[in-house]
């Protein structure tokens, strides 16, 4: 049952990839598939990160269900618990910083390469002014995945 956990939203994120791409091609709005894309994206995000936590808070009601005899090793269980929480929590979060780092250095380079391009068709000595924009809008990408990083860094201090 548990690997239907972490099969089921590459199943569902592929397929919703590819109805998108289905309906493009049929003659679809590219911005109507991307915006469904999208919220398909994140409402199974919002299913994993639910069913997560539901999962933990019925172990977590399990556990309080026990016996008196079992009640010191309840705090025990009861922090590893946590800790898997937050070490979950941590791996969505470096995960979250990387791609919408990602996307946004896409977004900036996306408008900032074509306007550098034109502008060196016109002056070519303005290459290199136009280079720096282009590499700013790279740096977002960077920054991000250097949060992930050290977020990856603070999870492997985690100890469960």
């Amino acid at each position: 049952m548990e690997s239907l956990f972490f099969i089921l939203p590459i199943m569902f994120i592929t397929l919703s990839a590819w109805l998108a791409v289905r309906l493009v091609k049929r003659g679809a709005n590219k911005k109507k598939a991307l915006f469904m894309q999208i919220c398909s994206v994140a409402v199974m995000m919002a299913g994993c990160i639910f069913t997560c936590a539901a999962s933990s808070n019925a172990s977590a009601a399990g556990n309080a269900t026990t016996s008196s005899a079992a009640a010191s090793s309840e705090g025990q269980t009861s922090s590893a618990s946590g800790a898997a929480n937050a070490f979950g929590i941590g791996l969505i979060a470096a995960a979250l910083v990387t791609g919408l780092s990602g996307i946004g250095g896409g977004i900036a380079v996306a408008s900032a390469a074509p306007a550098a391009i034109a502008a060196t068709s016109e002056d070519p000595k303005a290459f290199g002014k136009a280079l720096i924009f282009v590499a700013l809008g790279e740096g977002i990408a960077l920054y991000g995945l250097l949060v992930s990083i050290m977020i990856f860094n603070k999870l492997d201090q985690l100890k469960f």
